[in-house]
């Protein structure tokens, strides 16, 4: 891609821009900063509004008028949230159905006793399959667990592709793909990150041809594959150190 012909940085959060359910650090906050003078971006993430607010949001004391370039698609996308009148502002939001929802919640039944995962009755960090209205998500262990454990439970993505197989054959209506280090996103088919870029299309009038995309999960059965398959120009990332010096590189003209 032509450093000349880019309009729009695309970011994933979790895992590129900020570790596994942490805060941004210092550095990514500022680089943030001046790339927003340069660009709009957009942030794609398998992550509900209230984690963006806490990753995202809580690091990124920025002005007003920077604040305006910035736009937030939780949820794989399904919803998207613009900087207004001085607060963020829902756009549209993708709900799933109850009938929808008891589906997902079934198939995950079913799936966690064919792999032999069982939830604990007191959870340590957090729920283990949470409802996020446009998705439901499986945590393994819970959204707040140390990163250093998460990191262990399934550093190869074979647990995940394993219990995605599995939930395929019952939800062959609805996307599945893993997230973060021990996440799988549930929603409609068609509404993973690919439909987010064509709502970015839809809403904020930028081409796909024109936006760079950086992601952590463009392996096989990651959210970040379904922008490129939809024929964004992506930028593979191994965590926010290497997405700090990606976005350097585009600060200098270099992609």
């Amino acid at each position: 891609m032509n450093i000349n012909d880019l309009k729009l940085v695309v970011a994933d959060l979790d895992g590129t821009l900020a570790e596994s359910k942490s805060p941004m650090d210092l550095e990514m906050t500022i680089l943030l900063e001046e790339l927003l003078k340069e660009y709009p971006i957009a942030i794609i993430s398998g992550g509900s509004y209230q984690q963006f607010k806490t990753q995202l949001l809580g690091s990124l004391p920025i002005p007003d008028e920077l604040l305006e370039k910035l736009y937030l698609l939780p949820t794989s996308g399904t919803s998207l949230y613009k900087y207004f009148n001085k607060e963020w502002v829902q756009i549209y939001s993708e709900e799933l159905t109850f009938d929808e929802k008891k589906k997902i919640f079934n198939a995950l039944d079913m799936c966690f006793k064919n792999v032999g995962f069982v939830i604990p009755e007191k959870p340590l960090y957090g729920d283990i399959v949470e409802d996020r209205g446009t998705q439901i998500t499986f945590s393994a262990l819970g959204q707040r667990a140390p990163l250093n454990l998460k990191s262990k439970w399934d550093p190869n993505h074979l647990k995940r592709l394993e219990m995605i197989g599995i939930l395929q054959q019952n939800l062959k209506d609805f996307s599945i793909k893993s997230g973060g280090t021990t996440s799988l996103d549930i929603t409609i088919a068609g509404r993973d990150k690919s439909y987010g870029i064509a709502q970015i299309e839809k809403y904020l009038g930028f081409k796909k041809e024109n936006m760079v995309y950086l992601g952590d999960g463009l392996h096989p059965g990651g959210n970040d594959l379904a922008v490129k398959q939809a024929g964004v120009y992506c930028i593979e990332t191994t965590g926010p150190t290497q997405t700090m010096e990606i976005i350097k590189n585009i600060l200098n003209g270099i992609i």
